[in-house]
């Protein structure tokens, strides 16, 4: 289990990988999974497309990397239309495969749920999965954290207070929500001790290695860009080359700095590209 996996190591290294949207696609992602299982990785994050509707293939990837790559699987898991005979056949099929953790989210509201089918869900936070995991089964449960507030907070406070609420719960772990300023995170870090969480906590980065990339980036999570990334953008932006090896230097040393720091864990968001995961991997000197 990866809470088991924290005890006993100074760092964590995870990324996170998803299912492709296109069948057609589906066999790309089992060629980067084996090119990744080279890299030091200690778990590997499957995401869950809104509403479940990729819940079939995180499970197929999950159990691949469990049971093929050798490699701790943390299968997703959104609760924003997840009804109870769906939640039990998942956590049934996660025990037929082996897999042993599971990261408890609300997730996005799919663009055709209708405000009373919204209204009305059953599970309505992540902390009612991890209450209901909890009561069925040991399963290993992570969260996710926001060093930026998460967007629907009214603030800082508030967002702690839910976060403590769902760790009381039963959350073991903690991914953030990525971030390129890490000063961001210090503070962030610093009010989780204030505030009595003690659970381990994986530093989210996504290295941006396209120009366009940033503005989605951006738009999606509110993360904040730093002098030194919009010079990469200012400079770069018609230089896709370029720009990609300055955008994987960044979070390098952005990496770097935060396990000076003595962060406990690095979760990389790498968009399936396992090429882009080997060089960070190389940058840091850890291939």
């Amino acid at each position: 289990m990866i809470k088991n996996i924290y005890r006993g190591k100074k760092t964590v290294f995870s990324l996170e990988v998803f299912p492709p949207k296109k069948e057609e696609d589906f066999p790309l992602i089992f060629n980067a999974l084996d090119e990744l299982k080279g890299l030091k990785l200690d778990f590997i994050s499957i995401t869950y497309g809104a509403g479940g509707s990729t819940s079939r293939r995180t499970l197929d990837i999950a159990s691949y990397v469990q049971n093929t790559c050798g490699i701790e699987a943390l299968a997703h898991l959104t609760c924003v239309s997840l009804d109870e005979p769906a939640f039990n056949k998942y956590l049934g099929k996660l025990k037929e495969n082996q897999i042993n953790n599971v990261l408890a989210l609300r997730g996005d509201r799919p663009k055709d749920m209708s405000d009373e089918a919204y209204g009305s869900r059953p599970y309505k936070y992540a902390i009612d999965l991890v209450n209901n995991i909890k009561q069925k089964s040991d399963i290993c449960i992570g969260g996710a954290c926001y060093p930026e507030v998460h967007p629907e907070s009214r603030n800082q406070e508030e967002d702690l207070y839910f976060l403590k609420s769902k760790i009381e719960a039963g959350a073991d772990f903690l991914l953030t929500q990525l971030f390129f300023d890490n000063t961001r995170f210090y503070r962030f870090y610093e009010q989780l001790v204030n505030y009595g969480i003690s659970v381990p906590v994986s530093a989210g980065i996504m290295p941006v290695t396209s120009s366009g990339q940033i503005r989605t980036i951006v738009d999606l999570s509110g993360a904040s860009i730093p002098a030194e990334l919009k010079t990469i953008f200012d400079k770069y932006q018609n230089k896709p080359e370029d720009f990609k090896k300055a955008g994987i230097e960044f979070a390098a040393k952005q990496i770097s700095s935060l396990l000076s720091f003595g962060v406990k864990g690095i979760h990389l968001y790498t968009l399936n590209k396992a090429d882009v995961s080997t060089a960070i991997f190389e940058n840091l000197g850890l291939k």
